[in-house]
């Protein structure tokens, strides 16, 4: 059954006043891991600046698409909109979570949001073959938010944009299907653990929070 959405405009008054504070680290205690708020102006400030493209410096590169040849340009994908970055698995036991991320892809498309996923096989569940994996994603949970090629997530073989999170965040992604989101103007990252459902409030609080800031 759908979940439904938080209230966008309640929501985000009420939750405008956390937004912006320069410095701050704030934490949580979530299921399997620590929900973590961070803000990048004294922690990887360069690689969240605004380019004179109007997107995030760590976003300013395209990426090969998902079994395609094809380049995604992460610039055009995310500029001016609140962004959640989360590496995926096929062979996972949080693989069902795709059904979700679409879920809230469609509940906040239309409201500068985007999702972009990072299959990878840092915690040995992927598929060696492209192929297989795309067939999870598109054809088995109907994934419409843009995937990217299979690439390492974690440690020093991490793509730029995962080493850029976990320097911000100081929280490396611990499993499957961790989930940062970025806000709009690269000042704020949350990073939230593989068991927190996407649909969970405390993500959809976070991207309302994020868009009414940006608005």
């Amino acid at each position: 059954m759908k979940q439904p959405v938080q209230t966008k405009i309640g929501k985000r008054i009420a939750l405008i006043a956390a937004a912006g504070i320069a410095g701050v680290t704030l934490f949580s205690a979530v299921a399997g891991g620590t929900q973590k708020e961070v803000t990048t102006a004294q922690r990887a400030a360069q690689s969240f600046a605004t380019t004179d493209k109007e997107c995030l410096a760590t976003f300013d590169h395209s990426m090969r698409a998902l079994h395609s040849k094809d380049n995604h340009n992460l610039c055009e994908l995310t500029k001016n909109r609140v962004v959640m970055v989360v590496n995926t698995a096929s062979k996972c036991g949080y693989t069902g979570q795709f059904e979700g991320l679409e879920e809230l892809y469609q509940a906040y498309k239309d409201e500068d949001f985007v999702i972009l996923g990072f299959p990878s096989d840092s915690f040995r569940q992927e598929h060696n073959e492209e192929e297989e994996t795309a067939t999870v994603c598109f054809v088995n949970f109907g994934v419409t938010f843009p995937m990217m090629a299979t690439t390492s997530v974690k440690g020093d073989e991490a793509n730029t944009i995962f080493k850029a999170l976990t320097q911000a965040t100081e929280q490396a992604p611990g499993w499957n299907f961790h989930k940062y989101i970025v806000s709009a103007d690269g000042k704020q990252v949350t990073s939230f653990p593989s068991k927190v459902e996407p649909m969970d409030k405390r993500i959809t609080e976070v991207i309302d929070r994020y868009l009414s800031s940006a608005e």
